[in-house]
């Protein structure tokens, strides 16, 4: 019998208007520690985007996405969070802001397989 890992994810979501706290999920983010796994993705929605904030700089946004998924990946050259371990970089991207690109609080779950658990998630909550 294989056995489960215990593994947490948080959502990325993007909230043009922090005041108006609206959001729409772009993301996720998954650390298992036990298998060393640490993944992020993102669909950047403009369409969506647009709706809650007509003058929201997509190029921008996505310029602080890439670098999201690079710091997940520790590939962020100019980073110094990036060359952090692996539990340290998602606790840095996980923690709370105030700012247009945030996550969700961070949840937890059992996985057999964090690549099919996190595509799941990606569907489930993003797409």
């Amino acid at each position: 019998m294989q056995e489960k890992h215990i593994f947490e994810y948080a959502v990325i979501r993007v909230m043009p208007r922090v005041e108006r706290e609206e959001f729409i999920n772009t993301g996720i983010i998954l650390y298992c520690k036990s298998l060393k796994y640490l993944n992020c993705s993102y669909v950047l929605r403009q369409d969506k985007l647009r709706l809650i904030c007509a003058e929201l700089d997509c190029q921008e946004l996505e310029k602080h996405l890439i670098a999201f998924k690079s710091i997940t990946l520790g590939q962020e050259k100019d980073s110094p969070i990036a060359f952090l371990p692996q539990t340290e970089r998602f606790r840095w991207l996980t923690a709370t802001r105030s700012t247009v690109l945030q996550c969700s609080k961070v949840h937890t779950g059992l996985t057999l397989d964090p690549d099919e658990t996190f595509n799941k998630l990606l569907e489930t909550l993003v797409l």
